[in-house]
């Protein structure tokens, strides 16, 4: 502010006494201006300096702040750090206090412990042992399952092969059927004896010696041929007197031509009398006593290896 006032003072008095040449004029104008320049720079930084003074004294305040809660943190470091270290003795003095008091206890309690641990060993080994024999019954359940099922597809095939055995039959009240495990062949009445008679027709006869065919490659086959009636009474005369004898009679003479197969084992043979007691359908109607008269053939694998299997189970 000085300079620029005695630059004034220069160019106002050289003005007013006009004894001034136009270029000193013009030097002294520019070097005003140039002095104008650097001012304003000189301005613009000490607004600076200023500006970085107030941030640097902000700064200053922070971490004077920041120094200050850093040391309180110190301070509460220190008493916690303390305090652990009076409850560390506390702890230590305890331990020290225990352990010279425990060795009794200790012993009784490893001795305590080598029982539990006989105790547990003992369990051990009969666990092992039960879940060895566990692992045995279920290889044996494993066995007896597929035992079973391939009994199940011998019978299915059975029943197929008698299926198709007896395929002509079909119509004149014969039919097959697998069930329970076992196979069934069913033949009417009209198929094998006339009203009251136990004597096979040929067209029966003819039917029970194709069934015989295939119990001949089959000979393990338990066969049950059971006799069936009506509920009418047996009115005929001669050696037969009820339904019991005539059901009976009919299912002996199934046996008799079963039996001219040489391939079919004799002892496998079976013949049972059911009189009317056991009936397929209504006895009030003619269709019902039709079906109920009847022979019926029952086919029963052999189970004797089911049956061990099942006794080594248990």
């Amino acid at each position: 502010m000085i300079k620029k006032a005695s630059i004034g003072l220069v160019v106002l008095a050289l003005s007013a006494t006009s004894c001034v040449s136009k270029k000193i004029y013009n030097d002294l104008e520019t070097k005003y201006s140039d002095l104008k320049k650097e001012n304003r720079s000189i301005a613009d930084e000490n607004a600076d300096l200023k500006k970085t003074k107030n941030q640097l004294e902000l700064d200053r305040d922070k971490l004077t702040k920041d120094l200050s809660a850093t040391k309180d943190e110190l301070a509460k470091q220190k008493a916690d750090l303390a305090a652990e270290q009076k409850k560390y003795k506390v702890l230590q003095d305890s331990y020290n206090a225990l352990e010279k008091n425990s060795n009794d206890a200790l012993e009784s309690n490893m001795a305590k412990n080598r029982d539990l641990l006989a105790q547990l060993e003992a369990k051990s080994k009969k666990l092992a042992d039960e879940q060895a024999r566990l692992d045995k019954t279920a290889n044996r359940l494993k066995e007896l399952e597929d035992m079973i099922a391939a009994k199940e597809a011998a019978m299915h095939k059975l029943k197929e092969t008698l299926s198709k055995a007896l395929n002509g039959f079909e119509g004149k009240g014969l039919t097959v059927e697998q069930k329970n495990g076992k196979v069934y062949v069913s033949m009417e009445n009209k198929l094998l004896f006339n009203s009251g008679s136990w004597a096979v027709g040929t067209e029966g006869r003819r039917a029970v010696v194709e069934l015989g065919k295939v119990l001949g490659d089959n000979p393990d086959l338990s066969v049950l041929i059971e006799g069936h009636t009506d509920d009418d009474p047996y009115a005929g005369s001669g050696p037969i007197a009820n339904n019991w004898d005539l059901s009976t009679k009919r299912a002996t003479a199934i046996v008799a031509i079963l039996s001219e197969n040489a391939k079919i084992n004799k002892q496998k043979l079976t013949a049972a009398g059911r009189s009317e007691f056991s009936p397929l359908a209504s006895n009030a109607t003619p269709e019902g006593k039709a079906k109920n008269r009847r022979i019926e053939i029952i086919l029963t694998p052999r189970l004797d290896e089911i049956a061990e299997m099942l006794n080594s189970i248990n």
